[in-house]
């Protein structure tokens, strides 16, 4: 097959890093991881840091100041440290199948069957340092460190070439910056306050002294003695931090390549897609009802099994999608354990039906990773556009590098204009299209720091008061992929069946739909004894993303 993008485009990885499986990482410790719409959840503290207004903190909409609530900080139940073990702190809700937090010192707690009725949870059947959260914060968080360090190593010439020796003293501050960061993972130093001036800083520091205050005296929070959750961002709130207090390279992304590796690789995939979705626009409206909802099912599933190119999961390893999953859609319908896509269908008919000439129907799409999973969701809300199932699509990505392959403006836009600038004639319609919905304003990009912040998404209604009403805007939001998956569900240690509109813990902004394969194990919603059935035989079956989820909840 002819290479479908111009030769000057193609960017490759180099220098793989080094393999940090079975080194280093300490013993985990004995006892430690047009409707109206309600107004944001949550009182305001008077005196508390504020989320700056304006462009650093958002750039879709204006934003006006908003104090910062104690009430971001929900003392609810037990997160997962990086050992396993549970945070020990205040008891939360304490309803039907809330995890209630342990008085003990207890190596972990694992799902049971059941909404579990406020019962303590029990210990975890996996030995004390095997689980996910300690193989993420031991093995793969260093190798992505170490590829940071060696991508910026490689870009030495670069920087001299754009910069002279500024450059190349900026590279040697940030590298040192990062090797003393991967020490003080790899030894399981205290999480320390940022010194940055970067306008989330305040956010990231109060978060960190709410952490400090759980530990009842227990010491200072540790890599392995934190919410895995939070340690995840926080290194990558690092990384950033790296490269921003180091210009002239402060604005280099540490993991372009990898992601336009993952395009790249992704080609074939990509050509079939665009081909199936130009093809279909030929006859899209000489559909009927029940055509258009098995279109509809097939991109959302399409968009579901293309959240599998992680990054961050493959700490930097290839994860390119090799070829077309359209191909497969009916064998892998199986192993979406909860299938709500009748109930998208449903509001989005009901939404259109109603629809007035004042109100559009818009749908939000909060955005995963980059590359072919990327291409997947545009080509889904064209087709919302082109059945007349939305009239304006809202894409939400991240305002700095984060999680390796997740969406940046910078990735959103050279994505679509690598399409438009294709050899391929469907992948060129595609990007041509793309780029004519985002003049026309159907399309909008829109970032916000929220989305970067370790806060769970119950407390946007307190941290970010203005991202939640502007999502309140909508009539159906997709959450794409795993890390958002964590943020609503407060990546707590669920029992199997809690409802989904529990876990969301009054985060209701608009009706929302999860399109996400299981990379951690945090799983909600599920029919009694659905999860313990496949985890007798596949114990790894929630860290594989062998298996999806199209989780739907209609809010309030």
């Amino acid at each position: 097959m002819p290479a479908a993008f111009p030769a000057r485009g193609t960017a490759r990885c180099g220098g793989g890093g080094c393999d940090l499986h079975g080194e280093g990482g300490p013993a985990p410790p004995a006892d430690g991881p047009d409707r109206q719409r309600p107004a944001p959840p949550g009182p305001r503290s008077l005196d508390a840091p504020r989320l700056p207004p304006g462009p650093a903190s958002s750039r879709c909409w204006d934003t006006t100041p908003h104090p910062f609530p104690a009430s971001a900080f929900p003392l609810l139940s037990p997160k997962e440290t990086a050992s396993g073990a549970p945070l020990k702190h205040a008891r939360g809700g304490g309803g039907a199948g809330t995890p209630r937090v342990p008085v003990g010192q207890v190596q972990g707690v694992r799902h049971g069957s059941g909404a579990g009725g406020g019962r303590e949870p029990r210990d975890r059947s996996a030995p004390r340092g095997r689980s996910f959260a300690y193989f993420t914060i031991k093995d793969r968080l260093p190798q992505i460190l170490t590829r940071v360090i060696d991508t910026l190593h490689r870009h030495k010439n670069e920087f001299f070439e754009e910069h002279g020796e500024k450059g190349v003293e900026a590279e040697k501050r940030a590298i040192s910056f990062l090797s003393k960061l991967r020490n003080e993972l790899q030894t399981d130093k205290p999480v320390t306050p940022l010194e940055d001036e970067l306008p989330d800083a305040a956010l990231w520091n109060q978060y960190l002294d709410y952490q400090r205050n759980l530990s009842n005296g227990n010491g200072e929070p540790s890599w392995f003695q934190s919410p895995w959750l939070f340690v995840e961002c926080y290194m990558y709130r690092r990384i950033h931090a790296a490269l921003a207090q180091n210009p002239p390279i402060d604005n280099f992304d540490v993991f372009k390549e990898g992601k336009a590796q993952n395009f790249f690789e992704s080609q074939e995939a990509v050509i079939a897609l665009c081909t199936y979705f130009q093809e279909l626009l030929k006859n899209i409206k000489d559909l009927d009802e029940k055509q258009l909802k098995e279109e509809l099912f097939k991109l959302l599933q399409v968009s579901l099994w293309g959240n599998k190119c992680d990054l961050s999961f493959s700490a930097g390893e290839d994860s390119s999608q090799k070829s077309s999953p359209l191909q497969s859609l009916e064998n892998m319908v199986p192993y979406i354990l909860v299938n709500d896509m009748e109930k998208v269908w449903s509001l989005l008919v009901n939404a259109k039906t109603n629809r007035t000439e004042r109100s559009n129907v818009r749908v939000d799409i909060i955005l995963d990773n980059a590359g072919f999973e990327l291409v997947s969701d545009l080509v889904l809300a064209d087709f919302l556009l082109s059945s007349k199932l939305a009239d304006e699509i809202y894409f939400h990505g991240k305002s700095i590098p984060w999680y390796v392959s997740d969406t940046t403006k910078h990735d959103f836009n050279w994505t679509v204009k690598q399409l438009q600038s294709a050899n391929h004639m469907w992948m060129s319609r595609c990007g041509i299209n793309w780029e004519g919905n985002l003049k026309k304003g159907v399309w909008v990009f829109c970032d916000h720091m929220f989305w970067t912040l370790p806060h769970d998404f119950s407390s946007m209604g307190g941290v970010a008061p203005d991202l939640y009403a502007e999502l309140q805007k909508s009539n159906l939001i997709f959450f794409k992929g795993d890390l958002n998956y964590r943020k609503l569900t407060g990546d707590r240690k669920w029992e199997y069946s809690v409802p989904f509109h529990q876990a969301l813990n009054k985060f209701h902004p608009a009706p929302l739909c999860s399109l996400r394969t299981l990379k951690s194990d945090t799983q909600v919603g599920l029919k009694p004894g659905q999860g313990e059935q496949i985890q007798a035989s596949e114990p790894e079956w929630m860290v594989s993303g062998k298996y999806g989820v199209v989780q739907f909840d209609a809010g309030l």
